[in-house]
């Protein structure tokens, strides 16, 4: 993996980390049910942000050489990641 992507990537699963601790926190003292749900589904978009990174840094770093030796394994796992996307 690029060491920027790395770094972004280790970056917002540190602040993910944080967002679930305090997450348990709201559950265990009960807090109000929208605000869990809110945080919750911040939680949600963090993670998908992580997803962006790791994506990007695949376009960036195997899909070119895949395109030029397998190209066959590059379309069917670019198709299989935009198939898992639409079900979301």
């Amino acid at each position: 993996m690029d060491e920027k992507f790395k770094a972004k990537a280790l970056r917002r699963l540190n602040i993910i980390k944080g967002q679930l601790d305090g997450l348990k926190r709201m559950i265990e003292n009960e807090k109000y049910c929208i605000d869990v749900i809110i945080q919750s589904m911040a939680i949600k978009n963090a993670l998908s942000g992580i997803e962006d990174i790791i994506l990007e840094n695949h376009f960036r770093t195997h899909v070119p050489k895949q395109l030029k030796n397998k190209k066959e394994v590059a379309i069917k796992e670019l198709l299989r990641i935009y198939k898992l996307a639409k079900r979301k």
